[in-house]
């Protein structure tokens, strides 16, 4: 079973100060010198740490003309959390399975993903986009009412062609319209990568 995902994650996040750094986060993005301050240690510790949380995709960086601010990657966190959940249900030759189709679908984000958060470009393969977009549609809270400007810059984080993006998600079920209002679907609605 090929768990050094799995495995890299919980060795990443099995350190307090990465904890308390995600606490920070969880309330919104915060730049290294904040976080630094708000946990009484020094800029580069606080470096050394981000740096361990970026490579597992916990923590995506936006630069804002001189300052990187660091965003919480809730996303993964979750997807994590449910893998674990999962592991304990499961028998042993699902669990291989579900395992095999995390890191299919870790590495497909990996590669069609910067390091800060941008789509490199729509995949063409449909198993592939499936994959990312909802990636970027766990982003969004579930019960929420988005105006459509407020997706488009929600979309536009990720890439510039929101149009074809917006169209995506309401195709493929992830979302649903109405009078020019957008809102998430139940997931069991969602089009599933197969």
């Amino acid at each position: 079973m090929q768990l050094d995902r799995i495995v890299a994650f919980h060795k990443a996040m099995g350190d307090p100060t990465r904890i308390r750094i995600i606490a920070l986060l969880a309330n919104g993005p915060l730049h290294g010198q904040a976080i630094a301050g708000k946990l009484g240690l020094t800029p580069p510790t606080i470096t050394h740490h981000i740096k361990k949380l970026r490579d597992i995709n916990v923590i995506v960086e936006r630069r804002d003309k001189n300052t990187i601010y660091f965003h919480l990657n809730e996303s993964v966190i979750k997807q994590q959390a449910r893998t674990l959940g999962k592991l304990i249900q499961k028998k042993e030759g699902e669990v291989d399975a579900m395992v095999e189709q995390n890191i299919e679908r870790q590495k497909v984000i990996e590669n069609f993903l910067t390091k800060d958060g941008k789509l490199k470009n729509i995949p063409a393969q449909r198993k592939k986009k499936l994959m990312v977009f909802e990636y970027m549609v766990r982003g969004l809270i579930a019960g929420k009412k988005y105006p459509e400007k407020e997706l488009n810059e929600y979309i536009t984080k990720f890439h510039e062609d929101y149009a074809t993006i917006r169209r995506e998600f309401i195709i493929n079920h992830y979302m649903y319209r109405e009078n020019g209002i957008y809102e998430l679907n139940p997931e069991e609605m969602w089009a599933k990568p197969e």
